[in-house]
């Protein structure tokens, strides 16, 4: 018998169970992970309280999208995928298939190989926050030295790998935190400016930063606490890429600062990029050569045991002193 973690209804992580389960056979188009780690993910949270992108078809139900294991079984009409190698899964609309168990049956389409030189638990940190902040940031933004970004939520894995990758296309990238501690990591991020909401007026410092013209995109995944706050600074044609709702709620949007600055609001998903096979492509692309090079590096704050994916959720949901993906490793 295998393991697996799953909630029986949408009452959040506290409601998780772990249970033993059948080893699936993998089907037509499919392969079958025996998974060595899998990492944690706000979009997990919000999917386990129905406020994510899609909804599970039935209960029980696993959570997670994000895994590196190795194959070891292979389903008809599968090729060019390797027995007995580590891939890793790519995000996307797996509904009742996650991976927060001991193996996974996944479309053979959203599995990519490890990155040379990885662990398992590096391997299986790098996906999410990585290319969910490339589409907005380098292929639909096109971070340039002309171009004034902000990232809210600076210290989340995704908002961090935004600043990473717009530092690498020299933008000038501006970013929110709650608490003054985390400067220092937000400049070395590349952050070229950090600002504290609850001291500073966001709008009013975004102006000053960019030197009155106010930013060109906000990769924003908090929600209705924070849009109106940088509105009056948007510039003519922003961008608004949202993509969470840290705050719980969706916001309501300014209205009169988007008619104004002829600004659009994009609701962002990864999945749809990973979904389109040209998109997907160019996201691992550059993943994999940015990890090669030492532009991009893996940052693990803490890894748990399969038993203790409940204490992994109650940690990453508190403020921490330290930053990176939390990751649970099977021990299989």
């Amino acid at each position: 018998m295998a393991r697996e973690w799953v909630i029986k209804d949408y009452t959040g992580y506290q409601g998780l169970t772990l249970q033993d389960c059948e080893i699936q056979n993998a089907g037509p188009g499919e392969v079958r992970l025996r998974i060595e780690a899998f990492a944690l993910n706000w979009g997990d949270m919000d999917l386990m309280l129905d406020r994510y992108s899609f909804s599970f078809e039935k209960f029980p139900a696993r959570i997670g999208m994000e895994a590196a294991g190795i194959v070891d079984q292979i389903g008809e009409g599968v090729s060019n995928i390797e027995l007995g190698k580590r891939y890793c899964t790519l995000p996307y609309f797996y509904y009742n298939k996650g991976a927060s168990a001991d193996y996974v049956t996944i479309d053979a389409r959203y599995i990519t190989p490890a990155p040379e030189g990885l662990s398992a638990a590096e391997s299986s940190s790098v996906w999410m926050q990585f290319m969910t902040a490339y589409y907005p940031i380098v292929e639909l933004c096109k971070a340039s030295p002309e171009k004034n970004i902000l990232v809210t939520a600076g210290t989340s894995t995704a908002g961090n790998a935004a600043l990473n990758i717009g530092k690498l296309y020299g933008a000038n990238m501006i970013t929110t935190t709650r608490f003054e501690k985390n400067t220092d990591y937000l400049i070395d991020s590349g952050a070229s400016h950090v600002v504290i909401p609850e001291k500073n007026d966001l709008a009013s410092t975004i102006k000053e930063v960019t030197n009155g013209r106010g930013i060109d995109a906000a990769f924003d995944p908090v929600g209705q606490g924070m849009i109106s706050k940088y509105s009056p600074a948007l510039a003519r044609d922003a961008t608004i890429y949202f993509y969470g709702t840290l705050d719980g709620v969706f916001p309501q949007l300014p209205i009169v600062d988007m008619f104004q600055a002829n600004a659009t609001f994009h609701p962002y998903s990864l999945f749809n990029y990973v979904e389109n096979a040209e998109m997907k492509n160019r996201g691992t692309d550059f993943v994999y050569k940015s990890l090669k090079e030492g532009k991009l590096k893996t940052n693990i704050d803490r890894t748990y045991p399969m038993e203790e994916y409940r204490n992994a959720w109650e940690y990453l949901k508190e403020p921490r002193d330290r930053h990176g993906k939390v990751v649970i490793e099977t021990g299989l």
